[in-house]
């Protein structure tokens, strides 16, 4: 029985399904395998332009008895990324020892001269030195702030505290350096100086937070009773008395007798 008003769903002749339903299942497979094939597409092409680049630029500085290309009738990929891990690594070896600090030190000095050079030289430098130190700090936590205006929350990596008059402002003011990411290019944003009161800092991992950026909102991730926050409206005596544990004590001077 069917009620009236009722379109009366297409059947099948033959016994060969409808044709909607039919091309129904063909884009449901066709989406999934695509969501699939992809990934792994993608991956594949970056580690194959990623490997040919190396070969482009270091395959002509081998020499031709440890080159290959010479001996084979094809050419052999990641040669080239193979050698550049060996040089980079016998470099490393090199700058650890005395001889190779004195020729890094006066490799510094000559580049710290040139007017252009120096500028894209120390800035580079810097980066890697922060990103590659054992001892350098990365993002190790996850807040929110009200931004681009009240009411807005916007997730930021809580980059270090620091004290106001660091930036210029008010020496004793407790203040967080924090990283706003663009979306989906996490390695473009944004760096503020914003007070400690107004960050709420959140029990995120930092990985999640990147993975919810990069996919726009898509890929939130799941946990049972969601993030709470964990810092927020945070006293400012507490995070001075932490700067001032970070400053060099001076050694008091003795009274003379």
């Amino acid at each position: 029985m069917t009620r009236s008003g009722d379109k009366p769903r297409p059947m099948p002749t033959d016994g060969k399904p409808s044709s909607p339903r039919f091309w129904g299942r063909i884009r449901g497979y066709f989406l999934a395998g695509l969501v699939v094939s992809a990934p792994i597409g993608i991956t594949l092409w970056l580690t194959l332009w990623f490997v040919g680049l190396f070969d482009v630029w270091i395959k002509p500085l081998i020499p031709y008895p440890y080159n290959p290309d010479h001996y084979l009738p094809f050419s052999v990929p990641g040669v080239g990324l193979v050698f550049a891990l060996v040089g980079i690594t016998l470099i490393g070896a090199l700058a650890a020892n005395l001889v190779g600090r004195r020729v890094i030190f006066y490799w510094d000095a000559l580049l710290n001269h040139m007017p252009v050079v120096r500028s894209v030289y120390k800035g580079t430098k810097q980066i890697f030195e922060t990103v590659f130190s054992q001892k350098g700090t990365t993002f190790r936590q996850v807040g929110l702030i009200e931004w681009p205006r009240k009411g807005i929350y916007s997730i930021v990596f809580i980059s270090r505290e620091l004290d106001g008059g660091q930036v210029g402002l008010e020496p004793g003011r407790a203040m967080y350096a924090v990283y706003i990411s663009t979306t989906p290019n996490p390695t473009s944003g944004y760096v503020y100086f914003i007070d400690v009161a107004d960050v709420r800092i959140i029990d995120m991992p930092v990985e999640d937070a990147l993975k919810l950026i990069v996919s726009m909102g898509l890929v939130f991730p799941e946990r049972e009773g969601g993030f709470q926050t964990i810092g927020g409206n945070v006293d400012q005596t507490v995070v001075k008395a932490l700067l001032a544990e970070d400053k060099p004590k001076r050694p008091r001077r003795q009274k003379s007798a």
